[in-house]
């Protein structure tokens, strides 16, 4: 099984975990854990009012991951003119945002930081130079 392939499975997992799978079946089944994770949405809807919630996520990949989990349960991030780029707006069940939504979108978020870390270093060992540590501190030259 390649990363990539080992990566994909690590997040079908983590969003069987918050969609609340009981069986392997279910846990196995990531557009079924995305389904109940829309039913839950509905579910919280009928009881609390949607607020208005920011986001600001400094990383791109990071922030396009945040959208498209926004957008996969039904919810459009936007932001208002002249916010930055980093700052997201969604309007959604505080409970919703705070128990599955963010929750979920750390998780993911962790994993995918950490592929892509360990693929940059590893492309930047094999084609520029095997030393990828980072640069020692150095006392400063004007300190007695």
């Amino acid at each position: 099984m390649s990363s990539e392939d080992e990566l994909r499975e690590k997040l079908r997992k983590i969003e069987a975990l918050f969609a609340g799978a009981k069986t392997p079946g279910e846990r196995d089944a990531a557009g079924a854990a995305a389904e109940r994770i829309r039913a839950r949405l509905a579910e919280v809807e009928a009881r609390e009012a949607p607020v208005e919630m920011r986001f600001s996520i400094q990383d791109r990949w990071s922030r396009q991951l945040f959208v498209a989990l926004c957008r996969r349960y039904g919810l459009e991030p936007y932001r208002y003119q002249r916010m930055k780029q980093q700052t997201l707006v969604v309007r959604a069940p505080r409970s919703f945002v705070e128990g599955i939504l963010w929750p979920e979108f750390d998780q993911l978020n962790q994993a995918l930081v950490a592929h892509l870390t360990s693929v940059t270093e590893r492309v930047i060992r094999d084609v520029v130079h095997v030393d990828t540590r980072e640069a020692r501190e150095r006392v400063d030259q004007n300190d007695p």
